[in-house]
């Protein structure tokens, strides 16, 4: 759907996508935790158009990412079939609930809303969280990351878990997947996990994004607009990374994340 009303706002929507765009380039998460609750709090984009045009963005922007993660050999593909399994299906679940409940507008919006809410939070403690448990796991770490033994059931699991969570908010694929893929492959190093996260959020993102540009729930003039600006502002994020303390990365993006949810919250 080509909406032109949107072409009036294109610089508060190119610099949101800079903006978002630079803090996934420098922390590798955020795309779908900060692009969303932007949308509809900054935007006034209705909740369903923000989260289907956003699946397709992260798509895109994930894509970009993940070829050079294969060519850097951080992809466990055992891994990223097993959690493919879980979460194609469960997105295709999700989006037939959400085409056979055939909510009105004003319901879709609430549960969008209280949805979201719940997975920035759950998003800004699972990057708090993270680097507690890598250290942690420094003397089993381990450089084969193709030869770890994969958990096909747990990994399933996790993936329906995502599919359906990413379906219905956009929120969840980097920073919660990321925490639980440690938790379930604690001798894996961190490259490896967060490589085989972004590959597998590629066909996740773009099974939903299509359903939901199937259901009507998506604006390609909205998704131009964040493209141009995110793009230069993952390049650029991405060529910065590590000149500032991981630490303070991380809070700051948590404390973001808190605040987006303040004000969805406020909004419900």
């Amino acid at each position: 759907m080509i909406d032109t009303s949107l072409l009036s706002s294109w610089p508060l929507i190119a610099c949101g996508g800079f903006v978002v765009g630079f803090l996934v380039g420098m922390t590798g998460v955020g795309a779908g935790s900060l692009m969303t609750p932007f949308l509809i709090t900054q935007v006034g984009v209705q909740p369903a158009l923000a989260v289907g045009t956003d699946l397709l963005f992260a798509s895109i922007t994930k894509a970009s990412a993940a070829a050079p993660h294969h060519s850097f050999g951080n992809v466990n593909w055992r891994i990223v079939r097993w959690l493919a399994a879980g979460s194609v299906p469960g997105s295709v679940a999700m989006l037939m609930l959400i085409e056979w409940l055939e909510p009105d507008l004003a319901t879709m919006a609430h549960v969008i809303k209280s949805a979201l809410v719940a997975a920035l939070v759950l998003s800004s403690v699972a990057i708090l969280v993270y680097p507690l448990i890598v250290p942690a796991r420094g003397a089993e770490l381990t450089e084969a990351g193709a030869q770890q033994p994969v958990r096909p059931l747990p990994t399933m699991l996790l993936g329906l878990l995502l599919g359906s969570i990413v379906t219905l908010t956009s929120v969840g694929a980097g920073a919660i997947g990321v925490v639980v893929l440690t938790l379930l492959y604690p001798s894996l190093r961190p490259r490896h996990l967060i490589g085989t996260d972004i590959v597998h959020a590629v066909p996740l993102t773009l099974v939903s994004g299509l359903g939901h540009l199937g259901m009507g729930n998506t604006n390609l003039t909205l998704l131009v607009l964040l493209l141009v600006g995110s793009l230069p502002g993952i390049a650029i994020g991405s060529r910065l990374t590590g000149r500032l303390p991981d630490r303070f990365l991380r809070a700051s993006l948590a404390a973001i994340l808190v605040f987006a949810a303040y004000q969805l919250w406020a909004k419900i």
